[in-house]
């Protein structure tokens, strides 16, 4: 008798698991999405404050954002390293919303934008001490050859050319390289019999 559990069994369990994320995420001081390469955060701060009102610290491997003299926002190590020359933060005012949005102090938020040094990972969450999420569920946006990096996008444009070349029946690059390999040796050694030669 199996034990594994029906796929209505597996539906319920994954939607639990996404609830218990989404309220945990819900419950973090900020918001936060990232892409394969990047990782981008909004922490709400009050409207009143400019910014040099703020200690935000951006390294490697570690990130601390907050109100000076006030323990802070977000002050943890990051979970894998970024790049800290290419990452960023901006002080931004919110739209006022609301039917008192006239009146209304301006809301402005903290935009912080950090440039993964892996630009092949996702990352469970911003901070290590913060709750983690399924990385396993991420979706990911379609991207372009062109915001690929030269070796990775000619490993892409090499295996999209050898799986047009399978559905048409025609041999992969490697393929052909041996054929072409082949075909020299032969002209080579005119001598030698390859009628039973097989590529394999």
């Amino acid at each position: 008798m199996s034990t594994s559990p029906t796929p209505e069994e597996r539906e319920k369990k994954d939607a639990e698991a996404k609830a218990k994320e989404d309220e945990e995420q819900s419950q973090l001081p900020y918001k936060w999405t990232q892409t394969i390469g990047d990782l981008d955060i909004t922490v709400p701060v009050p409207g009143n404050l400019k910014g040099r009102d703020f200690d935000v610290v951006i390294s490697k491997t570690k990130l601390k954002v907050g109100v000076k003299g006030q323990d802070p926002i977000i002050d943890g190590s990051l979970p894998h390293a970024i790049h800290p020359d290419e990452s960023t933060w901006t002080l931004t005012t919110l739209p006022a919303s609301g039917k008192s949005a006239a009146n209304a102090l301006p809301r402005k938020a903290i935009d912080i934008h950090l440039d993964k040094s892996n630009k092949m990972e996702w990352w469970p969450h911003v901070v290590t001490s913060a709750p983690k999420i399924d990385t396993a569920k991420i979706t990911p946006e379609n991207s372009k050859l062109s915001d690929l990096d030269g070796e990775t996008r000619g490993m892409v444009e090499k295996m999209m050319y050898d799986q047009r070349q399978k559905e048409m029946g025609k041999p992969t690059s490697e393929e052909a390289g041996k054929m072409e390999m082949l075909r020299k040796f032969q002209a080579q050694h005119p001598e030698m019999d390859f009628s039973n030669a097989k590529m394999g």
